[in-house]
């Protein structure tokens, strides 16, 4: 009876450090608006999760426009604004979408385009975006040190007719693995 216990007691004691563990290494990014200025208030954030089928990402974030938004891992590890045409851009810091491989095309989370081209968030009608998103190319590893931009827009995983999916504006932004 004592060994049973022993072993059961060892068996429990596995399955909670298992369980903490894979807590831990889920990753939240906290997600803020960007502006002219800077990083803005926050609006939420993202859990990322690496599954055997790719990164999931579990959004809890309110206050952005109704509908799909584009949603992109960006080069540069800075939700900071810069200037590009004499005026100050928000978010522009961040570089553009994590492109480790120089294909230099955006292809969608499912093509072989940027690495950083994820799949786009939808917001209802309240603003909220909770509707978490599969990444299948992507590596929890690989967001660490890098910006996690949403757009003003959505994103149509292609170069045409407008650059980048069209996605337009950046709105808000979290740094990954801070």
């Amino acid at each position: 009876m004592k060994i049973k216990l022993l072993i059961l007691s060892v068996v429990l004691i596995a399955a909670a450090v298992i369980a903490i563990a894979a807590a831990s290494s889920d990753m939240v990014i906290d997600i803020h608006y960007v502006t002219d200025q800077g990083t803005g208030k926050k609006i939420g954030t993202i859990t990322a999760e690496q599954t055997p089928y790719g990164t999931l990402f579990r959004p809890e974030i309110s206050g952005l426009s109704p509908g799909m938004h584009g949603f992109h891992v960006h080069a540069e590890g800075s939700c900071g604004p810069m200037e590009k045409n004499g005026h100050m851009v928000p978010g522009l810091a961040a570089g553009g979408h994590y492109d480790p491989k120089g294909t230099g095309s955006h292809q969608g989370p499912y093509g072989k385009g940027h690495l950083g081209d994820l799949p786009a968030l939808y917001a209802d009608k309240s603003g909220k975006v909770t509707l978490p998103v599969l990444a299948p190319r992507i590596r929890l590893n690989d967001l660490k040190g890098h910006a996690l931009i949403i757009h003003a827009g959505g994103d149509n995983y292609s170069d045409n007719p407008k650059p980048l999916g069209g996605g337009g504006a950046r709105i808000a932004c979290g740094i990954a693995g801070k």
